[in-house]
């Protein structure tokens, strides 16, 4: 099609939002046509998310409620044992989730005994003939291919939004900081997991640079997660205004319109959208959600109401 724009070219912020900023109803039905050029039919990966390490993070990123900086009632603790980590990514496995990922709130991943409990988590949750995802903050090169060694799949480090209005929701982390990372992950040969978070009160500019960032990178994601803001009584954030739908849905079509080969995952705030806005995502092109009550420290929907969906819509797990 004529709008895919090959991995070795630059994509203008021009070009981003004249796809973005197209008729709706002919932009879904582009995202739909490359989707189905690209993508398995009526397939969507379902993936759980494990936070292995909660609060106590000195980041102040202004949506996360785990940051030490904030007052909210997230529950503080430690690395979860081996045991504990396997006993969810078995259970994962038999609701039929293909990937697990580990999350653990730090600005950096550690050089010290709790990196070497990650790497040993990393290689017993690939014997479960799962794909195996990580975000753990920030790595050197060595950490990368330490984790690439032990057998990690992906690596997920968001970039959260655009360049321009990056500062305005973490200033103790810079963008240049998250760059390197995804590029230690490449150099690794670790599938790269990075997309953003909707409804920071960015513009909708802010959410085309973000596209456009994320298209440029190379490689490009093989997954981009959409997350739209949850809301968290005590961050900053807590009384940030509703993302209209529509901007969400031409986020994910563009996403699929620019970016063919990956996995675009609905992501946080799923449990606030309707049957009928998740029925729209899939049709502009997201092919995977997280399944699981918790996602990290949010609510998501129960496992019995995604197969709901799933079961109307006709959608298989991949």
């Amino acid at each position: 099609m004529e709008t895919i724009i090959e991995k070795s070219e630059k994509c203008s912020l021009e070009e981003v939002s004249n796809i973005y900023n197209l008729p709706f109803l002919e932009l879904v039905f582009k995202s739909q046509s490359v989707h189905r050029q690209y993508q398995p039919l009526n397939k969507v990966q379902l993936c759980t998310l494990s936070n292995i390490k909660s609060g106590n993070c000195p980041e102040d990123c202004k949506y996360c409620p785990q940051s030490s900086r904030y007052e909210t009632e997230v529950e503080n603790y430690k690395l979860l044992s081996k045991n504990t980590v396997l006993e969810q990514a078995e259970e994962a496995r038999k609701n039929g989730a293909t990937r697990f990922c580990m999350g653990a709130a730090w600005r950096s991943a550690p050089t010290n005994s709790e990196f070497e409990h990650v790497l040993e988590l990393v290689k017993e949750v690939a014997k479960l003939n799962l794909e195996v995802c990580c975000t753990l903050g920030m790595l050197t090169q060595e950490q990368a291919f330490e984790l690439k060694k032990a057998g990690l799949t992906a690596y997920n480090h968001n970039l959260d939004t655009s360049p321009e209005f990056y500062k305005e929701i973490i200033t103790t982390r810079t963008y240049e900081d998250r760059l390197q990372t995804i590029q230690y992950v490449s150099n690794a040969n670790i599938q790269v997991c990075c997309g953003g978070i909707l409804g920071l009160g960015e513009s909708q500019i802010d959410r085309i640079g973000l596209i456009k960032t994320l298209v440029n990178l190379d490689p490009q994601p093989e997954s981009v997660p959409i997350n739209v803001l949850v809301r968290v009584k005590g961050t900053p954030l807590e009384r940030q205004e509703d993302v209209d739908s529509f901007e969400i849905i031409r986020s994910i079509a563009t996403c699929r319109i620019l970016i063919p080969k990956a996995k675009v995952r609905l992501s946080a705030g799923r449990l606030e959208m309707s049957e009928e806005l998740q029925a729209l995502a899939f049709l502009a092109g997201a092919n995977s959600i997280f399944m699981g009550e918790r996602l990290l420290t949010t609510d998501n929907p129960k496992i019995n109401k995604d197969k709901e969906i799933f079961k109307k819509l006709k959608i298989e797990p991949l």
